[in-house]
């Protein structure tokens, strides 16, 4: 898997980190909370959690974002860079958050499973990642690649979470058209950062659409 230009993103992703807000915002994190943000990325939303809880672990697969990350969050911060179906962290978390993540993983058995085991009893899982019909129009212009994401449905992602161990779930897809000030950009750096031809790929796509058909998959479990 080609690694992330951690600095770029950081800089170009403000859909996401909007839509952490509208996360974070359902999330019912509280002050005494431990929150593992599966997915850190370069910190940026690890920031917006730090608002409402100081107990926050942060972990990612790349290493660019880890080193990021490292590099912008409080050294109270810890900063792992795992594998989240290989995820060992420390201690027990009360929340597991994610935003813009799962859908670059294509097990979900497997991630849910080790999620719900770092979770304590009771502890919830939320999160946010491309569902069902996401990026559909961008896709149409560079074509697909079968097991680069994986866009679940509702359904089958409840029935995954149920097969881990989770109670009370809940999955729907929201639809989230967005507008970018520099789509060309965008594309190269968030979506199709691990294209050989992503330029290419990012300036074709950006000639003939104007928007981003994004559709979010957003994710509710207890432990």
């Amino acid at each position: 898997m080609s690694q992330w230009d951690a600095t770029t993103y950081e800089q170009v992703a403000d859909p996401q980190a909007e839509w952490a807000r509208e996360i974070i915002a359902r999330s019912g994190i509280k002050h005494a909370d431990v929150v593992l943000d599966a997915g850190c990325g370069g910190g940026r939303v690890t920031r917006q959690l730090l608002e409402l809880t100081p107990n926050v672990i942060a972990v990612d697969a790349d290493p660019n974002m880890v080193e990021k990350a490292r590099a912008t969050l409080p050294r109270s911060v810890p900063v792992y860079h795992q594998d989240l179906l290989e995820l060992e962290i420390p201690q027990k978390v009360d929340v597991v958050f994610s935003c813009a993540v799962f859908h670059w993983i294509t097990d979900h058995e497997r991630l849910f499973e080790r999620l719900n085991q770092v979770l304590k009893p009771g502890g919830r899982l939320v999160a946010q990642c491309g569902g069902y019909g996401n990026i559909q129009n961008v896709l149409d212009v560079v074509g697909d690649r079968p097991g680069r994401w994986l866009y679940a449905t509702p359904d089958d992602t409840e029935q995954r979470l149920r097969a881990a161990g989770f109670s009370d779930v809940r999955a729907w897809l929201e639809p989230k058209p967005t507008v970018v000030p520099d789509l060309v950009r965008f594309i190269e750096t968030v979506i199709l950062h691990e294209d050989p031809d992503r330029h290419a790929n990012a300036e074709r796509a950006g000639a003939q659409i104007d928007h981003i058909d994004y559709v979010r998959l957003n994710l509710e479990a207890i432990a």
